[in-house]
């Protein structure tokens, strides 16, 4: 196929008739090739209007276990990881540390977003990626700051929040 034409007359799905419109449609297009060898026709507005009753998407479990599984590793388990390292966090956080407000929240949320999708997704190598990533912008503050609690502290966050993601992103494969 070469081309895959999309778009809607608007207003055609009120016709009652819709040969009126797709009969001359198709002729026009046949005269460049026959379909769906050389084109396909493919029916659908410019503004969305959904064929699927809104009450199917409060009856499909697949999209509430992903939904539960979303508010999951963005929400509770950042409050999880911050009770957990609440110990530590005490010790650690000085005034004079300059650092963009709730940065850590933001960024540990992307974090295991990032690591769920990839693990449902079934592209563990991102996660590889992610991960070496992650360790190559940390590094150089870890090394400067020769703090080895932060280090540590950092450590056991970005572990938390990666076996986290993880462990909901293999639960959610499994639910399926």
């Amino acid at each position: 196929m070469k081309v895959v034409i999309t778009g809607d007359v608007v207003g055609s799905r009120r016709l009652v008739n819709q040969e009126k419109w797709l009969v001359p449609m198709k002729r026009l297009l046949s005269t460049w090739g026959s379909s769906p060898q050389d084109w396909k026709l493919v029916r659908g507005n410019f503004y969305y209007e959904p064929d699927i009753p809104f009450s199917y998407w409060f009856a499909n479990v697949t999209i509430w276990i992903y939904a539960v599984a979303l508010l999951f590793i963005t929400v509770v388990s950042g409050v999880l990881i911050r009770e957990m390292l609440s110990g530590w966090s005490k010790a650690l956080h000085k005034a004079s540390e300059a650092s963009l407000q709730s940065a850590g929240k933001y960024i540990g949320i992307l974090e295991r977003i990032f690591v769920f999708t990839f693990v449902v997704t079934d592209n563990w190598e991102g996660n590889g990626f992610l991960l070496a990533a992650k360790s190559v912008f940390r590094f150089g503050d870890l090394k400067e700051s020769k703090e080895r609690e932060l280090t540590e502290y950092i450590l056991i966050g970005t572990l938390l929040s990666f076996g986290i993601a993880t462990a909901v992103g293999m639960l959610v494969l499994n639910t399926k």
